[in-house]
């Protein structure tokens, strides 16, 4: 068999680093950073190798399974197929079509199928009762960031190769590679802006990989982001350093700014955060002095008490300080293929709550409801009761708070399907599971993502390997099933392709000059179903396309295809006014719904602590959420899966390294191992996520042999950061207590 190299993306986390992947057959025999790549530039993680892992797995599905009394079977496809519509369609002739609920996990965002066909089998199923793990990461970010510019992926991300002064909170890019800012080899990119002379800050509860590399590291009391960065926007008003800069001219709000932060002032949240007065005004006058400067925070700030409120800070003071849309601030990607179309509303601006959760009467956000409703919509009975499941490649039983009630919950359903290739916690309790192909399997192409990098650019990556014979890729798995539900089993995939595709036309080209041009486009776009031709629409309709023979020397999905290394489309450039999709066309620094919060920002500032710790979680470079432990080579080495604990507080408890540790809240508890670590604020221990692989019938062999703990069973579900309804996951209050050794 003949060597050949490949060259594409990664597709295990949000960098996009290209890679060289040395196969022969179907073997891998290599993976390298591909040094040609002009994004990456040669750089990869510790985690890429394990795209080899997941592609040889023996634990990873092929072919599709039933579970019977005896455990999971092989069956065809054919009877996979029926039997998933003849169950799903039960549930729905008996209850309705909120009876079904629908379900998407992270990592379907790095397939283009799963990115481009999920939302045909959302309107097959026709239900209210969607969820995903957008409520467990990114919705504080998408509903302030819709509030303020009107799109969630309007997201400004930090021009990190221009930029001299950068403040990071509640973030630790150079593990988590970036998140909502897609940006290859951070390590690197940091360590060149202080090499150019530009200052890097880091306020987080822990001393992180990223604080290393700092000027300045300030311990920050888990939950007080938003006051501590509203109290720095006190300053600027207050000191006179307002500066809007050219974005002045198209912002909304800025009295009712002014008016709302003038009660947070310094001397009020120091004691809550940690961080004394005279250093939080001293953080606000850097940020406003610099020659170009950006704030960047992720989970830690965004998935706690007030993450909706810490995200609109961060853009705040990247407004306030002259910083946002300008070359070093905070910018907008122009991506290649751009999603706006997709989720505009009429012109109106983002609307939340259409409608409400059954039970407990949450918003929906996006279309969706949070992962906060899901276990009591199935328990709760009543008209609209859930009795049925999709899961979308995701694992919520490990992902999500309150994970002992969803898994028993799960196990009550009447029926559910998961499409995924593995048995994992929550795949167990499904009837019939559909495996996707392995992720090197697939052509793809970052689609979200590239809407999130630091610097425009563009790559088709071609598949390593075919599709196994008797495998189905995603999305013909997604029509198939989605054509049954839909009564069209009459119609093969290729057919109900075709419709897909002219209904994706119809709406990119809405009040476009090809708007009455419907069937030329189609026939342009050829005959080979899959989606590879709907990439094409869009690349050739944004804002690099040829737009179908408009600019002729424009992008087109075979000239970016071209470039097997990828395209470089140049560094980000001023995007506003022209981005903005809110309903005035102006910035909106003062959304009433983000403004109503505010209120229970001030109870929690007024409130006496309470509680002795407080937990937040951590990333490790050679983990992905829960997906990734099935992985022998990432799972090599000491223990991960460890409650963090400072020296102090661990000899005043009769704790050592290697002992046992009882943390426990109201909604559940579990029993870690200790490990001592004075990277960490005092009164702050740290637990990971995405652990906790010792459940019966999970089918991860090495996951198993090294199962760690479940944070989640910590976590209540009715804890949510209220303008979003995202699930509280850090800045919680825990109980510790030293309990021997781990057995």
């Amino acid at each position: 068999m003949k060597r050949r190299t490949v060259h594409r993306v990664c597709t295990l986390c949000e960098a996009t680093c290209g890679l060289a992947i040395e196969v022969e057959g179907r073997r891998v025999l290599a993976i390298r950073g591909d040094a040609d790549d002009p994004f990456s530039r040669g750089h990869m993680c510790a985690k890429a190798p394990a795209l080899a892992d997941l592609h040889e797995d023996p634990d990873r599905l092929r072919r599709p399974v039933k579970r019977t009394d005896t455990g999971f079977v092989e069956i065809s496809w054919e009877e996979a197929f029926e039997l998933a519509a003849e169950g799903l369609l039960a549930v729905r002739t008996q209850g309705g079509a909120d009876a079904i609920a629908l379900y998407r996990g992270n990592p379907s965002i790095h397939d283009l199928g799963s990115t481009l066909y999920y939302i045909v089998l959302q309107r097959a199923l026709g239900t209210r009762n969607r969820f995903s793990a957008g409520s467990l990461d990114t919705w504080p970010r998408y509903v302030q960031v819709s509030s303020m510019f009107g799109g969630m992926l309007h997201i400004p991300v930090p021009d990190l190769d221009r930029t001299s002064h950068l403040l990071v909170i509640g973030a630790n890019p150079i593990v988590s590679n970036g998140s909502l800012m897609t940006a290859p080899d951070l390590r690197g990119r940091l360590k060149a802006l202080r090499e150019r002379g530009g200052k890097l800050v880091v306020i987080d509860p822990r001393r992180t990989e990223t604080a290393d590399l700092a000027d300045a590291h300030h311990f920050i009391r888990p939950g007080a982001d938003a006051a501590l960065l509203l109290a720095m926007i006190h300053t600027l008003f207050d000191e006179g350093r307002v500066d809007l800069g050219r974005c002045g001219d198209f912002a909304s709000g800025l009295d009712t700014v002014g008016k709302c932060v003038d009660r947070y002032t310094p001397e009020r949240v120091a004691p809550r955060c940690g961080i004394d007065e005279e250093t939080i005004r001293r953080l606000a006058r850097e940020l406003a002095g610099a020659d170009a400067a950006v704030v960047y925070g992720r989970m830690g700030a965004c998935c706690q008490p007030f993450g909706t409120l810490a995200c609109w800070a961060i853009d705040l003071l990247n407004a306030l300080t002259g910083n946002l849309d300008r070359p070093g601030g905070a910018m907008f990607a122009r991506a290649a293929a751009p999603l706006d179309f997709a989720f505009a509303q009429g012109g109106e601006g983002i609307r939340f709550g259409r409608h409400q959760s059954r039970v407990s009467g949450y918003d929906e956000i996006f279309g969706e409801l949070p992962m906060a409703a899901l276990a009591e919509e199935i328990e709760t009975d009543g008209d609209g009761r859930v009795r049925a499941l999709i899961t979308y490649c995701g694992n919520p039983v490990v992902s999500a708070p309150d994970s002992d009630r969803l898994d028993a919950a799960l196990d009550s359903l009447d029926f559910m399907v998961s499409i995924d290739f593995y048995v994992n916690e929550t795949t167990r309790h499904a009837k019939v599971i559909l495996p996707p192909p392995g992720p090197l399997e697939n052509d793809t192409y970052d689609l979200s993502l590239y809407n999130l990098a630091i610097r425009n650019v563009a790559k088709w990556s071609r598949a390593a390997f075919e599709v196994e014979p008797g495998g189905l890729s995603v999305w013909e798995i997604v029509l198939e099933l989605a054509g049954r539900i839909m009564g069209l089993g009459e119609l093969e995939t290729g057919q109900v392709d075709d419709l897909v595709l002219r209904q994706l036309v119809t709406l990119a080209l809405a009040g476009s000059p090809l708007a009455d041009q419907l069937d030329r486009v189609v026939e342009a776009l050829g005959k080979q179903p899959g989606p590879a031709r709907l990439l094409d629409l869009l690349l050739r309709l944004g804002p690099y396309g040829d737009g179908f023979g408009r600019a002729p020397n424009g992008l087109t999905l075979a000239r970016v295809a071209e470039h097997e290394h990828g395209l470089d489309l140049g560094p980000l450039e001023p995007a506003l006014p022209g981005k903005l999709a809110t309903a005035s066309g102006r910035i909106e620094l003062a959304p009433p719904r983000i403004l109503g919060d505010l209120p229970r920002l001030d109870a929690w500032l007024e409130a006496e602590p309470v509680a002795d710790f407080i937990l937040i979680g951590r990333r490790d470079p050679r983990s992905m959420n829960s997906w990734l432990h099935n992985s022998e080579r990432l799972l090599r080495g000491r223990d991960r899966c460890t409650v963090h604990i400072h020296p102090d507080d661990a000899r005043r408890l009769g704790l050592r390294d290697g002992s046992a540790a009882r943390l426990s809240t109201e909604a559940g508890e579990l029993i870690a191992p200790v490990e001592l670590s004075d990277r960490l604020m005092p009164g702050v221990v740290s637990l990971p996520h995405g652990w906790g692989h010792d459940l019966p019938g999970v089918g991860l062999g090495v996951a198993s042999g090294r199962p760690g703990v479940n944070t989640n069973r910590l976590l209540a579900a009715r804890e949510v950061d209220v303008p979003s309804g995202a699930s509280v996951l850090n800045g919680v209050p825990v109980t510790v207590k030293a309990v021997g050794t781990v057995s």
